[in-house]
C-alpha cells in the first residue's frame, strides 16, 4: 500500500499550522513572531498574551504532534511510516509552509509525537521538563536537558532503530534550535519563566 507513504506529507501540513499564530489572531494579540523572543511558541505567548493563550497554544502544538502518529498507527503497523509521520509533523512546526517557514522550536510538538509513539517516553520527557522548569525557572534549560536525555529514554523504553534514530535527530535539532538560548544562559541574560 504505497499510498501510506503520503501520510508524512499530510503530517507535515498539519504540523505547519502554527498554533501560536492562530491563537494570537483569534485572541487579538500581536503576532508572536514579531514580539518578545519572536518564537511562535507557548512560552513567548505566555509572556505577553497570558495563561489562557499559552495553554491553548501548548495544547495545539502537542495535538498536532500526536494526531498524525495516532492516525498512522491506526492505518499501519510499519514503524518507519509511523515515526516518519511524527518527524514530519515536528518539521512542519519548525518550518511551516503556511507561515513563511518561520516556526517554533518544536518542544511541545515533539512531546506530542512521543506521547503518541510511546506514552512512557512522553511521560519521562514531561516529568524531566517540569522538574527542570520548577528547579531553575528556565524554559530553555528544561527543554535542553530534556532533549539531551530523550535518546536515553527511547533506548530504554522504546527500543527499535526507527524510534531511536528519530529521537536522536529530533534531539539534535531541538538543541540546535535553542542555540541563542544557550548563549543567553551562559551570559546570564536568559529570561526566566514568569518574567
Amino acid at each position: 500500500m504505497t499510498w501510506l507513504y503520503s501520510l508524512p506529507v499530510l503530517a507535515y501540513l498539519l504540523g505547519s499550522i502554527s498554533s501560536a499564530v492562530v491563537i494570537a489572531r483569534v485572541m487579538g494579540l500581536q503576532d508572536p513572531r514579531e514580539v518578545g523572543s519572536k518564537n511562535p511558541g507557548a512560552t513567548n505567548i505566555l509572556r505577553y498574551g497570558g495563561k489562557m493563550a499559552a495553554v491553548l497554544t501548548l495544547a495545539g502544538d502537542i495535538l498536532k504532534g500526536a494526531i498524525p502518529v495516532l492516525a498512522a498507527r491506526a492505518l499501519t503497523a510499519d514503524a518507519v511510516i509511523i515515526t516518519l509521520c511524527g518527524f514530519a509533523a515536528f518539521l512542519g512546526h519548525l518550518f511551516p509552509v503556511f507561515f513563511g517557514f518561520r516556526g517554533g522550536k518544536g518542544v511541545a510538538t515533539a512531546l506530542g509525537v512521543w506521547f503518541a509513539l510511546n506514552p512512557w517516553v512522553g511521560l519521562a520527557l514531561l516529568v524531566t521538563w517540569v522538574l527542570m522548569a520548577l528547579l531553575f525557572r528556565y524554559s530553555s534549560l528544561a527543554a535542553l536537558t530534556t532533549s539531551a536525555a530523550a535518546p536515553l529514554y527511547v533506548a530504554w523504553l522504546s527500543p527499535g532503530t526507527p524510534y531511536l534514530a528519530t529521537m536522536i535527530v529530533m534531539s539534535a535539532i531541538l538543541i540546535f534550535r535553542h542555540r541563542s538560548n544557550i548563549r543567553n544562559l551562559i551570559a546570564g541574560t536568559e529570561n526566566k519563566i514568569g518574567r
